[in-house]
């Protein structure tokens, strides 16, 4: 019995062995001249030439989960993606050419766009508003009536412009009245008419270059386009140094009034990097009839008063008459009365 059972188990033990041999055209060693060497060795060539544009060293392991091996042209899966048309003109309600070109990414790269924009201009989706700029014309709006939003073409004749003097009141939702002029910081140019406004590129100040060009900026949002504005500080002071900018005396002062706060500190660096004494007067005037408003303690008031010109000085030089404020050293303009007493609104 223990004999039989022992001769049992020697037999199922062979057949287990032979159905685990490969066939012999999988064997490990096999024939020089074998069909399935010639494939692999196809393979593994396969493998190393260039994918998608990227060489890969012979010999090394290649990851292809995000390439295809269909032909060099192939884009890969983390190339940049296309962006529809009329999802570009829902978050770009101005661009330029060269932005379409990036976004929509044609064939034909820039002479794509250029025949795919020329299509929607035909069929007034879109007007052109200057030199490779356009505007996306609101569905049931008729483009010769449509005026696009300057603060945005701004945006777009200068991307890394900061918008200034009155511009910045408006942005900054304190304006008290409407200009049809707007003014950015960046690289000069000719002034841009469009219907209605004026677009006027300015320099940056001298005492706001390189580097510290973005100090005392901040964004806002227009239109779901983000656009870098100075804010309440540097707006003040840029406005006393620049009044036929800002509207005039009263506009600048009757629009400060709805700052909701000013960061002292940083009106004092901005005062610093100007270091005119005209412009410690005019702010220190300024911020003594609305020292309550806007929490000013008396000794930052003593510091402006120290730096204020040592003789009597126009606020506008272009103009002669008006009234001395004798703390400062500042000859108003007569308009100057009206722009309230102190802490008074």
């Amino acid at each position: 019995m223990g004999y039989s059972c022992f001769c049992l188990i020697l037999t199922i033990l062979s057949i287990h062995v032979d159905t685990l041999k490969p066939a012999s055209r999988y064997s490990r060693h096999r024939p020089r001249n074998s069909p399935w060497r010639d494939r692999t060795a196809g393979i593994r060539l396969a493998e190393n030439r260039s994918v998608c544009g990227h060489e890969t060293a012979i010999g090394t392991t290649k990851d292809l989960t995000k390439q295809r091996v269909t032909g060099d042209n192939t884009p890969c899966m983390d190339d940049k993606l296309q962006v529809s048309t009329e999802n570009f003109f829902a978050e770009h309600p101005v661009f330029s050419l060269a932005e379409a070109t990036w976004a929509l990414n044609p064939a034909r790269g820039r002479a794509g766009a250029v025949e795919r924009l020329k299509h929607h201009l035909a069929t007034g989706r879109l007007k052109r508003v200057g030199r490779e700029v356009y505007a996306v014309v609101p569905r049931g709006r008729r483009v010769d009536v449509f005026l696009p939003d300057p603060f945005l073409v701004a945006r777009v004749i200068r991307p890394n412009g900061v918008f200034c003097h009155h511009s910045a009141l408006e942005l900054l939702g304190v304006a008290h009245s409407v200009w049809n002029q707007v003014t950015l910081f960046g690289a000069p140019r000719r002034a841009l008419e469009t219907t209605g406004w004026r677009i006027q590129c300015l320099g940056h100040p001298s005492a706001f270059r390189g580097e510290s060009a973005f100090l005392g900026t901040r964004q806002v949002e227009r239109q779901g386009v983000l656009l870098r504005v100075t804010g309440p500080e540097r707006t003040l002071v840029e406005g006393f140094s620049r009044l036929d900018r800002c509207g005039g005396l009263e506009e600048l002062t009757v629009s400060a009034d709805g700052f909701p706060v000013l960061d002292l500190d940083l009106l004092e660096s901005v005062l610093k990097r100007y270091a005119i004494a005209g412009l410690w007067a005019a702010t220190g005037w300024f911020l003594e009839r609305r020292q309550a408003l806007f929490h000013v303690p008396e000794d930052f008031l003593a510091r402006l008063e120290a730096r204020r010109p040592r003789a009597p000085q126009y606020l506008l030089r272009s103009r002669r008459g008006g009234r001395l404020a004798a703390r400062w050293n500042l000859i108003l303009p007569p308009e100057a009365g009206g722009a309230g007493e102190p802490d008074g609104r």
